[in-house]
């Protein structure tokens, strides 16, 4: 699943080739948006400016009008040359909006919605999110406020749980708490302050290296390579995620793996430098 790093790349690509632009031409494969289109046509629209919040991507057009898309597991968005080849199949794409010097496609795209500011400002799900941990304004003690409303939940739950703090996915939550020593299987209600201020700044820490202006700014949604360790070989990137059963970075001892929270997200860990102090793993 494309974690908020993604997004956010994604939509200062895509901000970067369309804002200012004039849409020449629309296309969807999703009746709801193609119902907005032939009552309101996107063709002949500016698109002002695109954004991210959380896990969601933001395309603004002029006439109070607002494509929001997720992503989900298998989403993305492309960017091209008019003419150039697409790297996916045209029968997967859901969105194309085209301009004169570059085309937005968006493959695979499970949720895309169009809203006008006020409907925008309705929408739960948008509207309910977390602290984002790449927003300029974000606020680490709001966060820590947020998360702790969920005493119950384990910690690797909680990292997901956007309502709590948006933009982190699976591959940062292992990693954060790894670098952070704590068990993503301890109940929140049983972290220190310390322990909880750490998670969080990792968190924002992590998320912002990987966003910079030398993180692969892709023409093609970026999905891989991600860095937390600071080692420059790539087979060194990440501290826990995906390495069970090989040794951990720091002590040698066997990393393991388990399924976690009602959606089975493999959380990853190492049981000695993230011993377990409230749920035994």
């Amino acid at each position: 699943m494309p974690e908020g790093d993604t997004i956010f790349r994604a939509a200062r690509t895509l901000n970067r080739a369309l804002a200012g632009h004039v849409v020449i031409a629309f296309e969807t494969q999703l009746a709801q948006l193609a119902r907005v289109d032939y009552d309101a046509p996107i063709a002949g629209r500016t698109v002002e400016s695109v954004d991210a919040t959380g896990k969601w991507l933001r395309m603004y057009f002029s006439g109070d009008l607002i494509l929001i898309t997720h992503m989900l597991m298998s989403g993305s968005w492309h960017i091209y040359r008019p003419g150039e080849r697409w790297k996916v199949r045209y029968a997967e794409m859901r969105v194309a909006i085209y301009t004169k010097d570059f085309v937005a496609v968006a493959f695979r795209v499970p949720i895309a919605e169009f809203h006008t500011a006020a409907t925008l400002e309705r929408h739960r799900s948008v509207q309910r999110l977390g602290p984002d941990v790449l927003a300029p304004e974000f606020d680490a003690a709001d966060a820590e406020r947020q998360l702790r409303t969920r005493p119950d939940l384990e910690v690797g739950v909680g990292l997901l749980r956007q309502s709590l703090i948006s933009g982190m996915g699976n591959v940062f939550k292992s990693e954060v708490c790894f670098a952070s020593e704590v068990n993503p299987f301890r109940l929140i209600g049983t972290l220190t302050a310390d322990e909880l201020q750490l998670l969080i700044t990792n968190a924002r820490k992590f998320m912002l290296q990987n966003v910079t202006e030398t993180s692969n700014d892709s023409i093609v949604t970026y999905t891989g390579m991600r860095r937390t360790t600071g080692r420059a070989n790539p087979s060194e990137r990440l501290w826990v995620y995906k390495r069970d059963g090989e040794p951990c970075r720091r002590c040698g001892t066997v990393i393991v793996s388990r399924k976690q929270g009602l959606e089975a997200r493999v959380t990853f860990w190492c049981p000695t430098c993230q011993i377990s102090q409230a749920a035994s793993p």
